[in-house]
C-alpha cells in the first residue's frame, strides 16, 4: 500500500474575491495551482482539496488509487474539522464541493484529513498565490 502525502490550500483576495487553489503533492513531487475566478476563501479551500485528490488519481491510475492511503494536509481548519465530521456544513456553496471530495475518497484505499498550521503548508500556498499572481498581470494586460 502506497502512503500519498497532499498539501492543499485555498485563497481569495477578498472574500469572495479573485480566488486561486494551491496544491503539493509531497510523494510524487508535484505542484500547481489554479485560478477559479470569484469564490470564497472556504470555496478554494475546498476546490483545492478536489483538484488536488483528482491529480492524484491521474497520475497514478486507477488500479493503484485503489491501494493508495492518501493523507490531505491542510491549513483550514474549517475544512478539515468539517471533513472529519467535527463540523457542520451549513454553508450551502461548500455542501456540494464536501460532497465531491467525498466522492471522490471512494477512488482510494483511505483518505485522512489532516490540519496543519500554516508555516507547514507553504508550497500550495505560493502556488496559489502565484495563480492569483499570473491571473491580475494578464488582466493588467488588457
Amino acid at each position: 500500500m502506497e502512503k500519498i502525502v497532499m498539501y492543499s490550500d485555498g485563497g481569495s483576495r477578498g472574500n469572495p474575491g479573485p480566488a486561486a487553489l494551491g496544491v503539493y503533492i509531497e510523494t510524487l513531487d508535484k505542484a500547481f495551482g489554479e485560478f477559479l475566478g470569484v469564490k470564497t476563501n472556504n470555496e478554494a479551500e475546498y476546490a483545492a482539496i478536489v483538484a488536488g485528490l483528482k491529480k492524484i488519481k491521474s497520475l497514478i491510475g486507477k488500479e493503484k488509487a485503489k491501494k493508495a492511503h492518501v493523507e490531505c494536509r491542510m491549513d483550514s481548519e474549517l475544512a478539515c474539522r468539517q471533513l472529519n465530521h467535527i463540523y457542520k456544513i451549513e454553508n450551502e456553496k461548500l455542501q456540494p464541493l464536501f460532497f465531491q471530495v467525498w466522492n471522490l475518497m471512494l477512488d482510494f484505499a483511505e483518505v485522512k484529513f489532516v490540519h496543519v498550521r500554516r508555516e507547514y503548508n507553504t508550497i500550495a500556498d505560493a502556488e496559489a498565490n502565484k495563480a492569483m499572481d499570473e491571473h491580475e498581470k494578464k488582466k493588467s494586460l488588457f
